[in-house]
């Protein structure tokens, strides 16, 4: 294996187990002094792969936001494309939600990260773009009138709200168990659009805006400073 590959292999190392030790702590931090010794490296190593603490977060972040569009890219029926989705949010909620509340300190204190929360942007705008395909071309199916909009911002509340629940202990001792709760909210999710039929085929008008609308977004976020 060569250095640059070998380079690249720690490094996935590294973050998979800084990854798992934010997930056991419980607060959302971790000391570069401990991820060292868990994975029986000099801390000096770890500066020579991130800079600071705070950017060894976001690139954790990144990586989250590399998997998750990976996963939507697979190429099958719409109506696959949105249950994903859905589990994306639901299948780990304690993970999707550390990592949310890790993003937003980042985006509200940390200085001197604008080429990674413009990597982390542009992953994520590409995925955006990506979810309004499936979701506008499950509405054409479904012969639903519901905008891509909307039905983009009900998958999301629901992912959100279904992530808080499943992440709740009291939930958890005391109402039901995770994956029945994970398969009522996908039901859901693919039975709404067939509340809103269309009498005719719709044009999807909604889909185009929110693209351009993220388009101009990435420019505005290009002139940002984190």
């Amino acid at each position: 294996m060569s250095r640059q590959h070998q380079f690249k292999a720690r490094e996935e190392n590294i973050l998979a187990m800084a990854e798992q030790l934010l997930l056991e702590s419980g607060d959302g931090d971790i000391t570069l002094d401990s991820l060292a010794d868990q994975l029986d490296l000099a801390k000096g190593t770890l500066y020579k792969h991130f800079s600071s603490k705070d950017e060894l977060y976001l690139r954790i972040i990144i990586r989250y936001e590399e998997q998750l569009f990976e996963i939507n890219r697979i190429d099958d029926c719409p109506s696959a494309g949105v249950a994903r989705m859905i589990f994306q949010q639901l299948f780990n909620p304690q993970k999707a939600m550390l990592l949310n509340q890790i993003e937003e300190r980042l985006a509200a204190s940390v200085t001197g990260l604008n080429r990674l929360f413009g990597e982390l942007y542009d992953i994520r705008r590409q995925r955006m773009k990506r979810l309004i395909v499936i979701i506008s071309a499950y509405l054409k199916d479904e012969r639903s009138s519901l905008s891509t909009r909307d039905y983009l911002s009900s998958i999301w509340a629901m992912g959100q709200g279904g992530a808080g629940l499943l992440n709740s202990s009291f939930y958890q001792r005391y109402l039901g168990r995770r994956d029945t709760l994970r398969y009522a909210f996908v039901q859901q999710m693919l039975e709404l659009p067939s509340h809103y039929p269309a009498d005719d085929e719709v044009m999807d008008e909604d889909m185009q805006e929110l693209v351009e609308q993220i388009e101009t977004e990435s420019e505005e976020h290009r002139n940002t400073n984190y």
